[in-house]
């Protein structure tokens, strides 16, 4: 073992819907499959915002963040992906043994719930925060990356060059690899085919630049935000409507020659907006879930309109196997292919406070957080 319990600075919430505390907490000293990195960067999402405000049943007070980005100062004595002073990317973690795991979808491991988004603890039950004694709850994504050091699971840890820009990649954590992975992983666009993303926000704005590196012919952006529209088509979107001033359903109609889409990715978390893109599709086409709204909302479908061989699928983290896929959009984002850095907007650690607000306002797109 390489370090001893650290004490650090960390955004604390310390009851659903309070604003971020900045306080001293204590962190554990590395278990055999755990490593402390020392944050550079992290993203801000809006899970993070969903968790923040009580919605989700994590132990409060607690600490967030699950797009960190930061380098390794201590490295547990089973850990064999990563060394002290490599540079790393977290994204979430999973268990490494169920059925899933095993068969490269670690987004669908069998303990991802507890472990990542409503435990508030390693598998065992204990965080490894604590304050003044008390356990706080932690291990958020196997990172809670919203302070200034983290201690992380080895299976969160992604290592990348020593040269790479953490605080352009930190956002491939969670937000990116989601977009990217709806079309890639799930969609898979065929030549010629169509595709709709409802919302664009950082996950659909994702989507849509993994949209250009397929053979998709038509990607349509739908959102309420004229400059985010105007984005959208700066980053390859070929058709974009304003749901405040067009009939989306009509507008999606026209685009496709009343054919409907091949693929539709609802980022919004309204079931309505759902149920339009659900609609929409062609014959064999695919919607996917990826916006989650209230645990307990359901949507009404048309059952007749489902049977000619439509689709709905829900999905979790781009159904990312995270050492294949983060590498490879380290590379497109490095070489401009995936200009990630036009979502981005900076701020210092101490004011995130002021990156929520800008976030719910939507002055921000992907707030990141610099340490």
């Amino acid at each position: 073992m390489t370090s001893t319990t650290t004490t650090t600075n960390a955004a604390v919430v310390e009851s659903g819907g309070a604003k971020f505390t900045h306080a001293d907490v204590d962190l554990d000293t590395p278990r055999p499959d755990e490593v402390l990195v020392r944050m550079v960067a992290a993203g801000l999402c809006h899970t993070d915002l969903g968790v923040a405000s009580g919605a989700l049943p994590f132990p409060l007070p607690g600490v967030l963040g699950h797009e960190g980005a930061g380098i390794i100062e201590a490295v547990g004595d089973a850990v064999t992906r990563v060394t002290v002073g490599d540079q790393v990317l977290l994204s979430f973690t999973s268990c490494g043994h169920c059925g899933n795991c095993r068969d490269g979808h670690p987004a669908y491991c069998g303990s991802w719930l507890p472990l990542n988004l409503i435990g508030g603890g390693r598998a065992d039950g204990t965080s490894p925060i604590s304050r003044d004694g008390t356990s706080l709850g932690g291990h958020f994504f196997g990172q809670s990356s919203f302070a200034r050091h983290a201690i992380v699971d080895e299976r969160s840890v992604i290592k990348v060059a020593a040269d790479a820009p953490l605080d352009v990649l930190a956002p491939l954590g969670c937000g990116v690899q989601t977009g990217v992975g709806a079309v890639w992983n799930e969609l898979r666009p065929r030549p010629g085919q169509s595709l709709v993303v409802t919302g664009a926000g950082a996950v659909g704005l994702s989507a849509i630049m993994a949209a250009t590196l397929t053979p998709a012919t038509t990607i349509i952006a739908v959102d309420r935000v004229p400059a985010r529209l105007e984005l959208a088509r700066e980053l390859g979107a070929t058709h974009v409507i304003d749901a405040t001033t067009e009939d989306t359903a009509a507008a999606i109609a026209q685009i496709t020659g009343n054919a409907g889409v091949d693929g539709a990715i609802e980022t919004t978390g309204n079931v309505g907006v759902l149920r339009t893109a659900v609609d929409a599709l062609a014959a064999r086409g695919t919607a996917v879930i990826v916006g989650a709204p209230a645990f307990g909302t359901e949507v009404a479908l048309d059952v007749n309109a489902m049977i000619p061989g439509r689709r709905v699928v829900g999905l979790t983290l781009g159904d990312s196997e995270t050492e294949t896929l983060i590498p490879v959009l380290v590379d497109l984002v490095r070489s401009g292919r995936m200009p990630l850095d036009r979502l981005i907007t900076h701020y210092a650690f101490e004011d995130i406070n002021t990156a929520v607000a800008d976030m719910i306002s939507g002055a921000a797109i992907k707030p990141v957080l610099r340490f």
